[in-house]
């Protein structure tokens, strides 16, 4: 049994990930402020399930399993004093690092989720790292990262290696080779914040000898895992607006209720995705394999598979009836990108693949059916604009 914390444990990685860690009989206690249902109530939208309290939330769970998790309600951003006070206290064997703000539309919709995102984002993280320094702590902090540090500027050019890449360097005393972290390319806001991460925990891994697990996650879909679907009240959040909705996930709600499945621009942008089961499961993989004290951060790419955007509609499509829209993109991106990512470390270490099925499918859409009259369908489209003028 292992102590361990999960920040950002209400969220949508957050909660299912606590549920699975103390499933398998681990000492788990959420920290979260909260912030992602103060974002609903200001873009006056709400998951397709119902959510409840994070206090029902965990007496659900008790009653379910008979297992208690315990609550900490800090902002890691705001209140390093109280979260290196709970390190102290509870000497987890394990951190892992759910929070930030992790949506790239809403990090684009306005100057003040801009500067929300880069503050909360940058500062959370950098507290956890120094916090676990002065409390003296031989912790393995486990961090959920994007794919998107990489970008798509080499799509189809060459495999996406698993955060290091091997260079040759002309020098004057001749080539030295040499393995880098892979060039990072955002393509937002949120995925900027995602890439300062990656340079502070190399520098703490190097100074400090903080040992670090980088997660870099492709886009998640479903919505429930084994421990989710035990209780209504523990059901898992189902984004599906046009600032938080992952793009699997829209297209399965809009088929639902009659709505176009709306691809921005051609469609043709490849993209990774995991299912929502697999990352809980990556994450108990992910603590139970720690680099040693001393060494760079374990970078693993958690994904199980890629597809073209334009193809996952007609999939749907094909399987629904559904009609597919073509919608202009407010993302600032290529109109077409194929993608190959490596990752085999998950697969060596046990990792069996959820793939993108038409049974699992159905098991998603009958969560859209039960709860379709919830929808607002004025918050369906994708309203964020990259840039000015687009």
């Amino acid at each position: 049994m292992k102590k361990i914390l999960v920040l950002g444990g209400d969220g949508f990685c957050g909660w299912p990930t606590a549920l699975y860690l103390s499933a398998q009989g681990n000492d788990v206690m959420v920290v979260d402020n909260l912030s992602r249902r103060k974002i609903d109530i200001d873009l006056e939208t709400e998951s397709l399930t119902p959510i409840s309290s994070i206090g029902e939330r965990i007496s659900a769970w008790h009653d379910v399993s008979d297992k208690t998790i315990e609550f900490r309600n800090i902002d890691v951003a705001r209140d390093y004093d109280r979260l290196k006070a709970l390190l102290v206290s509870y000497k987890p064997d394990a951190v892992v690092h759910f929070a930030e703000q992790r949506s790239a539309p809403y990090s684009m919709k306005s100057v003040d989720a801009k500067r929300y995102t880069v503050d909360n984002n940058i500062t959370a993280t950098h507290n956890v790292l120094a916090a676990i320094v002065e409390a003296d702590l031989d912790v393995h902090l486990v961090h959920l990262g994007t794919m998107g540090v990489y970008g798509y500027g080499w799509s189809g050019e060459a495999i996406i290696p698993e955060g290091y890449l091997e260079v040759m360097v002309e020098t004057p005393g001749g080539s030295l080779r040499k393995e880098i972290l892979h060039p990072a390319d955002p393509g937002s806001v949120y995925h900027m914040t995602k890439t300062l991460d990656q340079l502070m925990f190399a520098f703490y891994a190097k100074n400090d000898g903080v040992r670090v697990t980088d997660l870099h996650q492709g886009i998640v879909w479903g919505t429930q895992t084994e421990q989710t679907s035990l209780d209504e009240r523990l059901i898992n959040r189902f984004d599906y607006d046009g600032d938080y909705g992952t793009v699997l996930n829209r297209f399965l709600m809009q088929s639902t209720i009659g709505h176009p499945l709306t691809v921005h621009g051609t469609g043709g942008q490849t993209r990774a995705f995991i299912h929502i089961s697999d990352t809980v499961r990556c994450i108990e993989i992910a603590i139970s394999n720690a680099p040693e004290r001393g060494e760079r951060p374990a970078i693993l790419n958690q994904v199980t598979e890629s597809r073209r955007v334009r193809d996952l509609a007609t999939m749907l499509a094909e399987l629904t009836g559904a009609e597919v829209k073509y919608l202009p993109n407010p993302r600032f991106e290529a109109d077409e990108n194929t993608l190959y990512v490596e990752n085999q470390k998950f697969l060596d270490l046990g990792l069996q693949p959820t793939t993108l099925s038409e049974g699992l499918m159905t098991e998603v859409r009958d969560i859209a059916e039960k709860y379709s009259a919830r929808v607002d369908t004025s918050k369906i489209l994708a309203t964020s604009k990259w840039r000015k003028g687009m």
